[in-house]
């Protein structure tokens, strides 16, 4: 498929309305869930292995939304599936105490992986340029007057986009996804949570108070996406209405990824190979 058409471009300025919340010409989601994405599942967990076992580089991917755009399903649905051990997922919520008292990128670095490994973010640095400017919080937090001005947006702009090239330089590519949801799909699926007692659980009475600031969100969204997508750390806007949809560009654009990073089998060659195959002879002569 071509992951192209949701891409946000570098340095064209985008509105946050070119790119659709829901497909008219998508595939069928019964096609999605029993042959596209089973087979590009398989393309993904190939090349995730051989990423795995090289050792070499390793993936940063962040996943920015509004609550139950999608996120938590796109890691069930697609990340899961790969090896555990060259897996990471780490959630961030709202900074503690002993967070504050470091640099705003500080907390983060957990989150990060090591060589063979795809690092998920659920919620990432990006929180940083959200939720304290939706809500007017950097006044509560420990940071000198002096760095707080009119331009500490643009400054952390380029700080994240710096620390992104970065990780890219030292063998850790960044890929991001917005999902783009719209407010009337949002509205439909927190009744889906707060009606079905199976789903209860998922809901949490914040969604609907964050849900009205949805315009504030979405004009930082906006500015977000048009200040740091790069080409070595690209935005991908998710038509996150669609949900099976919007899994199957996640699973095309990493397969894409991975192919591009191209990793391969260790080859065991001169006195490991020969060690193999005494360790070979040696077993097959047990009998």
């Amino acid at each position: 498929m071509d992951t192209d058409k949701y891409l946000v471009k570098k340095d064209k300025k985008i509105k946050l309305s070119d790119y659709p919340t829901t497909e008219k010409d998508k595939y069928s989601e019964e096609e999605l869930k029993e042959k596209l994405i089973p087979e590009s599942l398989e393309k993904l967990k190939e090349l995730h292995m051989k990423l795995h076992a090289q050792e070499e580089k390793g993936i940063v991917v962040v996943l920015q939304a509004m609550d139950a755009a999608g996120k938590d399903e796109a890691i069930t649905y697609i990340f899961s599936n790969l090896t555990a051990q060259g897996l990471k997922v780490t959630s961030f919520k709202k900074p503690s105490d002993t967070e504050l008292a470091h640099d705003y990128l500080w907390r983060f670095k957990e989150g990060m992986p090591s060589r063979g490994q795809i690092g998920v973010l659920n919620r990432s640095y990006y929180e940083e340029v959200i939720a304290p400017r939706v809500h007017d919080l950097l006044g509560e937090t420990p940071l000198p007057d002096e760095l707080i001005d009119e331009n500490i947006w643009a400054v952390r702009y380029r700080q994240i986009t710096d620390f992104e090239r970065y990780m890219g330089e030292n063998g850790f590519p960044v890929v991001k996804f917005f999902f783009n949801m719209s407010f009337e799909e949002q509205r439909n699926r927190l009744l889906e949570r707060m009606k079905n007692p199976e789903k209860n659980w998922e809901f949490s009475f914040n969604d609907v108070k964050e849900r009205e600031h949805w315009d504030g969100y979405q004009e930082i969204f906006e500015d977000l996406l048009n200040h740091t997508s790069t080409e070595y750390a690209p935005w991908y806007a998710l038509p996150a209405d669609d949900e099976w949809f919007s899994r199957y560009i996640i699973s095309e654009v990493m397969v894409k990824t991975l192919e591009q990073i191209d990793p391969q089998y260790p080859e065991i060659t001169g006195e490991e190979k020969e060690e193999l195959e005494k360790a070979i002879r040696k077993l097959e002569e047990e009998d």
